[in-house]
Order: structure tokens, then C-alpha cells, then sequence
């Protein structure tokens, strides 16, 4: 695995495996577009982890993970001869279910779920089964409300993903603090979470790991993924992170070291803020992407404050404006668990902001055509 400045080669995802468990840091993070192997890295990982008896069977593990094959530990039971009582249930022969009873796996889950999601849920141990439910306020004629229970429900295919996703938190939750259940946990491997969840909760589930992450040193995790919001979430809320970029080659894999090149995903952001600009599809938490990427800019050009590269002289009042304004807009926390959109002043604030900082900072046009054309007309 020769080194190739900051690239190393791999002939298979197995030496790829072996190259990351060999790492001495507290939390990996990868980048690789889709079809490059992320899933099935993250299996080859996990199966490192194990150790077999004589007889093959495994007596222990290392490594916690959620993949697009943690779905499959759950499976609906849709009742169909009375299509009633429809249920999810456990694959409680995986260690990922270990001791649920007795760690009011509910009252763990809820709290996550409840940020993205109005239904409700309940287990039931003896069965290893789980089922949905959702209250609805019905308003009565004298300006009261009556609430009505609906059981048994099945929960839309993308509320299952997220539910799954939050019972992983849980679990995560548990291995860090080092239960007594989840003890064997030494590392945590997350491939793609941002998948299974709807795009506007990238920026919430990159800000929970980093704070889940961050105050821990029990366990070591390694992250996966190939969107570009999230990923960069990721590394501006986890700077201290080993950074990588990971591309599938005709003689196997190359791992580039990105932390080094801090600039390497501040083109990629460019490009995702351009487009929701486009759409019109702008979230207060646009603002906070724009100033990390507006004080990176300053930082490279030697300048103090983000400020600085916004308004181009002390008598500039436009540039003194909009650098209030991404000052004020920036702050809350990324509008976390309830993406709020922009208000129409506001999208157009920001659009100006945009296209002047992409304009007097030039970028490879190839990349930003309509900024090309916007600058020559």
C-alpha cells in the first residue's frame, strides 16, 4: 500500500478494512460517491471485528454499525388475514437488540423521535414486536378538542427508516456510555444515514453525532457518506477528525487524506448553495453554511472577521449590511430539529450575498456556468 503524497492505494475493501482498524483516531470520516463501495466497507469492517470457535460460530464483537442492512433487522408483520394489528418486528438474534427490557429502550428512542416525527410507538417485549401509534386532535363545537388514538398503524415507509435510525441512536447512546449490554462495543460504524432521512434533517442528525460523538472517548467511530451537506456538517462541527476522500479505481481503492486541503469540500458547498439558491429552496440554516464558508475565505486571504471579504471598503454601507445580516441569520443552532424557510426578503438578501462573494472571489467557471454568464452580462 504504497503512499502517494497524501493518497494510500488498496488492492480490495478488505486491506481498506484492515488500513482503517489500524488508525489511531478517535473519529474517521469518509467521503465516496455512491457506487464506490461505502456499504459493503462497512460489512468487511464489522466482520474484522469478529472472532469465530472451531466450529465457526461467533463468540465475540467489536463493532456497532448502521447500514442500509440494519433495516433488515426489522420486518413488518402486516396482519393480513384481519389487517388490524400491524406490527414491526425484531431480529432479536442480533446483539443490536441486547437486553431491551431492562433498559427502557422506549423512553430512549422517544425523545429522538419525537424531533422528526408526530407518531408514537410501543414495544412489546414478550412478542419482540413493535407497534405504531398517532393521536389526532378532532375540534368539537364548543371550541374543545377530543383526542383520538389510532392503533396499530403502518407508518410510512421513510417514518420507518427514521424510526430505525433513532432507535440506533439509542443503542449508540448506550455503547458510549459504556452499558453493561453493549460493553463489547470498541468502535461505531455509520454508513450513509442521511439516506434514509429526508433532506432537510442533514444539517440535525450531522449536529446530534458530532455532540454525541464529541464528548467521548470510549468507543471510536468511523462515518460514511456521500452527501455533501452532511458531510460537511460533519467536519466543521468535528475538527479534530481524520478526513478522507475515497475513490474506486480499476486496480481497487484510493483513501485520500483531505485534512490538509481544508478548501477540498468548500467548492462542493458552493455548488449545494447555489442550487437551493436556484430552487428557491432556502432554510435559515443556509446562512450558517454561507458564513463557514464566507470565514474560511477571510481566513485564506488573511483577513479578521467574514466581514471583511462582504463589504469591499470602510464606506461600502451594502457590505456593511449583508455582513450584519449573515451575523444575525447565522445564529440558532443550524434551526435544528424544524428547518425553518426563508422569508422572501431574506432569500433575496442572501442571493445577493452569494452571487457578490462568488463574483469578486473567482471560481473555475466550468464548475458555475450561470455565474460566468451572470458576470459577463
Amino acid at each position: 500500500m504504497p503512499a502517494q503524497g497524501h493518497i494510500q492505494t488498496f488492492p480490495d475493501l478488505d486491506a481498506l478494512a484492515r488500513h482503517l482498524r489500524s488508525l489511531d483516531k478517535k473519529t474517521v470520516l469518509i467521503f465516496a460517491y455512491n457506487g464506490t463501495g461505502k456499504t459493503r466497507l462497512s460489512v468487511h469492517f464489522k466482520e474484522l471485528g469478529k472472532v469465530r470457535n472451531d466450529d465457526g460460530e461467533v463468540t465475540s464483537r467489536d463493532t456497532l454499525y448502521f447500514n442500509a442492512f440494519t433495516e433488515d433487522l426489522f420486518t413488518w408483520d402486516n396482519d393480513l388475514e384481519n389487517d388490524r394489528e400491524r406490527v414491526l418486528r425484531m431480529n432479536t438474534a442480533s446483539r443490536f437488540f441486547s437486553g431491551l427490557d431492562e433498559l427502557e429502550m422506549e423512553n430512549r428512542i422517544r425523545p429522538v423521535l419525537h424531533r422528526y416525527c408526530d407518531f408514537d410507538f410501543s414495544f412489546d417485549y414478550d412478542k419482540s414486536v413493535i407497534s405504531f401509534f398517532r393521536d389526532e386532535r378532532v375540534p368539537q363545537e364548543d371550541s374543545n378538542y377530543n383526542t383520538i388514538r389510532h392503533d396499530h398503524i403502518k407508518i410510512s415507509r421513510g417514518e420507518e427508516n427514521i424510526f430505525i435510525w433513532c432507535f440506533f441512536l439509542a443503542v449508540a447512546e448506550l455503547a458510549i456510555a459504556g452499558q453493561e449490554a453493549y460493553e463489547w462495543v470498541k468502535y461505531i460504524y455509520i454508513d450513509d444515514p442521511i439516506s434514509s432521512l429526508d433532506e432537510n434533517n442533514a444539517i440535525a442528525v450531522a449536529a446530534h453525532l458530532a455532540k454525541m460523538l464529541k464528548g467521548q472517548d470510549r468507543v471510536k467511530a468511523i462515518i460514511s457518506s456521500h452527501h455533501t451537506l452532511f458531510f460537511n456538517v460533519l467536519c466543521n462541527e468535528m475538527d479534530r477528525a481524520q478526513r478522507y476522500f475515497l475513490r474506486k479505481t480499476e486496480s481497487g481503492y484510493e483513501l485520500q487524506n483531505t485534512n490538509d486541503t481544508p478548501r477540498f469540500y468548500h467548492v462542493a458547498m458552493l455548488k449545494e448553495l447555489r442550487k437551493a439558491a436556484e430552487s428557491g429552496q432556502l432554510y435559515t440554516y443556509h446562512f450558517n453554511i454561507l458564513r463557514s464558508i464566507l470565514e474560511k475565505t477571510a481566513t485564506f486571504h488573511g483577513f479578521n472577521h467574514f466581514g471583511d471579504i462582504i463589504k469591499r471598503d470602510p464606506d461600502d454601507e451594502d457590505g456593511q449590511l449583508h455582513a450584519r445580516y449573515v451575523n444575525l441569520l447565522s445564529h440558532g443552532n443550524y434551526s435544528l430539529f424544524e428547518p425553518v424557510e426563508m422569508l422572501e426578503e431574506n432569500k433575496e438578501i442572501f442571493r445577493k450575498i452569494l452571487n457578490d462573494f462568488m463574483n469578486n472571489y473567482r471560481f473555475n467557471p466550468e464548475l458555475f456556468p450561470e455565474v460566468a454568464e451572470e458576470s459577463i452580462a
